[in-house]
């Protein structure tokens, strides 16, 4: 796939797993929204890290190559070039198909991946040729380094391309003793043909019968490149190794022809001569020149025989990808409904079994569980009115069978009537009525002044409220004078009180009690004009005692003055 392609398969991951977590994963609202954050997090590490990977010096930015809609074969040539590459592009276009060269091996992964992005939908279509000029190298172990090397890149393209690219080996040497190119191909159906530079194919045998019987060397020389073809080449890709895949190849082409460039006057191929033959022991085995702008560069005649590649193109494999994924995300969110409806149930069943276990008498308990079924039945009717929640639902939603039960045990339950507890009476606090001395009386005297009857008033007013309650009377002084002196003038006030609202309110003198304490209970200080003041009063008690009007010797009755409410009137 193209790097695009990548970081939009990584965001479609990105996408569908922040759904499973927001949605149906069975994690808290705060792991569910972390794990979110992460997730993300990490797609945006991932497609830094892919905008930054490989090396840009290393890619061959093409601008020349054919357009989007171009379906010919397309082919990666590495390796040797029997002369200089004809253009100052790495793209060649013939009327077969489309070349471009990769200078390097480790470069062809990295042009790979450019030509696809800027042309996806030419997977289908390429294919890699390894050429080799054995006249060019002069030490066999580098060779085979370098051809293992091409090996372990061509394997890796399957990751890019997302198929098995073709592979087609090419092997050409230079000669003086042929005037024309002459090729031979095999391919993977073992059929073998000539090609001439300017001719159609043509059998082996037919080759043959056109050579001039008196030079063998062309055939021999064709025969020798092919022996050494398959034994250092050919089962270089073939071999099984433990680190890397073999690499069958489409088809294989060999040549012959009279120019080479940079041959080597001690090379593997005249090695090879050496040992297994004497041509090089014959005059114009060595090529005649070292270019030609005749001779064709490369065998245009095999493209139209590379197959089409198999597999998918780089879109179809991400949106393969892509449903992949989304079948997944279908899988779990499935089994997390699933899960998530098995823990409803339990959880409810649960407080179902509990709320029938207790027992009658456990009123406390049975309404607390009663509570718990209340919330359940609200969260039951609210999901049957507006649907179940997405990670409870894709058809799995199992709540609506517990509706009804539920609902079943709230009307069983039974509000306990709480046993009536009967208040007591209320019992009446005696009333007290305080009355100023100064309003009632001259300073040291006990006859009632002329404009005290509406205060006395007021105070029988009081006092004819509460009929058959004894009524209390006492006077109080403050310090000033002496002690006895004071004792008989609040005494004295008290009965004049007293004798009034006994006349006017037609009162009954055995429901009233007499009392004098002098200065003995002041409620202020002594020592200010307003504290005094204050200690000048008469205070009337009302006091609901049963019978009190009938008792006799109430003179001497004990004081009752604590906790009262107070009524003040002046």
């Amino acid at each position: 796939m193209t790097p695009t392609q990548q970081r939009l398969l990584v965001l479609w991951a990105a996408l569908l797993s922040s759904v499973l977590c927001l949605g149906f994963l069975p994690v808290s609202r705060f792991s569910a929204v972390l794990a979110v954050v992460v997730i993300w997090g990490s797609a945006a590490v991932w497609v830094g890290m892919a905008n930054r990977r490989g090396n840009p010096g290393a890619i061959a930015w093409f601008t020349d190559l054919p357009g989007v809609a171009y379906r010919q074969p397309v082919v990666l040539v590495c390796g040797d070039l029997p002369g200089n590459w004809p253009e100052a592009s790495p793209v060649l276009t013939v009327s077969q198909g489309c070349w471009i060269r990769v200078e390097t091996p480790h470069d062809l992964a990295a042009v790979t991946r450019e030509l696809l992005s800027q042309r996806p939908g030419w997977g289908r279509q390429l294919s890699v040729m390894v050429c080799v000029c054995p006249q060019q190298h002069g030490d066999l172990e580098t060779l085979t380094s370098q051809l293992l090397a091409l090996r372990w890149q061509i394997s890796q393209l399957h990751r890019i391309t997302g198929q098995a690219v073709p592979l087609l080996l090419s092997s050409l040497v230079g000669t003086a003793m042929v005037k024309d190119m002459h090729w031979q191909s095999a391919t993977s159906e073992g059929r073998i043909r000539v090609w001439h530079s300017s001719s159609v194919p043509e059998t082996v045998a037919g080759w043959l019968n056109t050579q001039n019987p008196q030079s063998v060397e062309p055939p021999v020389l064709m025969n020798s490149l092919a022996n050494w073809f398959n034994r250092y080449v050919h089962a270089v890709f073939i071999d099984t190794k433990p680190d890397m895949p073999p690499i069958k190849p489409t088809a294989v082409v060999w040549g012959i022809s009279p120019v080479l460039a940079g041959s080597l006057p001690r090379s593997v191929w005249a090695e090879w001569l050496h040992r297994h033959t004497a041509l090089n022991d014959v005059a114009g085995w060595h090529p005649a020149g070292a270019d030609s702008t005749v001779m064709p560069l490369l065998p245009d005649f095999i493209l139209p025989l590379l197959p089409e590649g198999e597999g998918v193109t780089p879109g179809q494999r991400m949106l393969c990808n892509g449903f992949v994924l989304f079948t997944l995300s279908i899988g779990v969110a499935l089994a997390s409904s699933a899960w998530n409806n098995q823990q409803l149930l339990q959880r409810i069943s649960f407080d179902l079994q509990h709320y029938h276990h207790i027992g009658p008498a456990d009123n406390r308990q049975k309404a607390q569980a009663v509570n718990e079924l209340r919330l359940h039945a609200a969260q039951l009717n609210s999901w049957a009115r507006n649907g179940s929640p997405l990670h409870l639902s894709l058809g799995l939603y199992r709540g609506e069978h517990l509706r009804a039960p539920v609902m079943a045990a709230i009307q069983s339950y039974v509000v306990p009537v709480e046993p009536v507890v009967p208040t007591p009476p209320e019992t009446s606090q005696p009333n007290i009525i305080h009355l100023d001395s100064m309003s009632l009386f001259d300073a040291g005297k006990s006859e009632l002044k002329p404009g005290s009857t509406k205060v006395l008033v007021n105070a029988l007013v009081g006092v004819k409220a509460r009929p058959g309650w004894l009524i209390r009377i006492t006077g109080h002084t403050d310090n000033t004078g002496s002690t006895s002196l004071n004792q008989a003038l609040s005494l004295q006030r008290a009965e004049s009180v007293r004798d009034w609202m006994r006349d006017t309110g037609e009162i009954p003198e055995n429901c009233f009690a007499v009392q004098g304490h002098g200065a003995s209970r002041p409620v202020a200080t002594n020592d200010t004009a307003e504290g005094r003041a204050l200690n000048r009063r008469v205070e009337i008690n009302l006091v609901p005692q049963a019978n009190a009007c009938l008792a006799a010797g109430l003179s001497s009755a004990p004081s009752l003055d604590g906790g009262v409410s107070r009524n003040e009137m002046e």
